[in-house]
């Protein structure tokens, strides 16, 4: 009976090894262009601004509750690639994703400085003007009803909402004001919007409903009613 639950541990901790794997950054290069890849950054978002691998979600891993929320986004049965600064982070978050039932983790080896040291590019690390409260306050007061959506490209549960987003603002015909959740700080502080994505509905230049996190298209509907 001993033998075989040694033997149950081990095959567990085998099949976990399976789940992830560390590669050189040129490795990890050819992996992106396979379809259905999900590439996610795990540094903190002030990082992520310096300058990031094209199309990354991000997820802090060193904010755990919003990493574990933000994953979750995510499909368990199509490839992850991770990386971070230098790997020690992304090996971390791999493991992680390994032991939540992820069966594909691909971690970047050496991180983001082993890419740059390649001559690989990245994308972003230039700052766009922010948006001001007196232009959102404008906005939100143009039409009858508005809906701000508070999120980030980055971001998985916002782009996870999208499709939802589309659907809800087509179906109303709904005017939308997108506010860039990792840079119109001073927008985020004025209303208050401590997570995204955070949903914010305006009729006549009032708020009157405002949902943060995954929102059904039901909710939607039944805010406008």
């Amino acid at each position: 009976m001993k033998n075989l639950i040694t033997f149950a541990i081990l095959l567990c901790l085998a099949g976990t090894a399976l789940a992830q794997h560390a590669v050189s950054p040129d490795m990890f290069e050819k992996g992106l262009r396979q379809p259905g890849i999900q590439l996610l950054d795990v540094r903190t978002a002030q990082e992520f601004k310096t300058g990031h691998i094209n199309n990354a979600l991000q997820a802090d891993f060193t904010n755990k509750e919003e990493f574990a929320k933000r994953v979750k986004s995510l499909d368990k049965n199509k490839p992850v690639y991770v990386y971070c600064l230098v790997g020690g982070r992304s090996g971390a978050a791999a493991k992680y994703l390994a032991d939540q039932g992820f069966t594909d983790v691909t971690d970047l080896s050496g991180g983001v400085k082993a890419w740059k040291n390649e001559g690989k590019l990245l994308a972003g690390g230039q700052q766009a003007p922010q948006m001001s409260v007196s232009m959102y306050n404008e906005a939100v007061a143009s039409s009858k009803w508005i809906l701000v959506d508070v999120g980030a490209t980055w971001c998985p549960p916002c782009r996870k909402m999208q499709p939802v987003v589309k659907q809800f603002t087509d179906e109303k015909k709904l005017k939308v004001l997108a506010v860039d959740g990792g840079n119109d700080i001073d927008v985020m502080k004025a209303v208050k919007a401590e997570e995204i994505p955070t949903f914010i509905l305006y009729k006549d230049g009032k708020e009157v409903w405002r949902k943060s996190g995954i929102v059904e298209l039901e909710e939607f509907r039944k805010a406008m009613k």
